[in-house]
């Protein structure tokens, strides 16, 4: 089963603030999962992960 994380996780593991966080999900800036159960939010390791390799460059061009 996929370990589901709290904002608060996936902020800390990125290095952003919680706000951020919350700036990306609204605006839709940045291709990361989230899920909605009532008004919690969570993530999906495996989309934290998955967002994480999608963002390896090996140069700015």
């Amino acid at each position: 089963m996929n370990t589901l994380l709290t904002p608060s996780q996936v902020a800390e593991f990125l290095g952003i603030t919680i706000g951020t966080l919350s700036v990306w999900r609204c605006t839709g800036r940045y291709p990361l999962n989230f899920i909605k159960v009532g008004r919690r939010v969570m993530y999906r390791q495996s989309d934290v992960e998955n967002f994480i390799n999608g963002r390896v460059y090996e140069h700015t061009a």
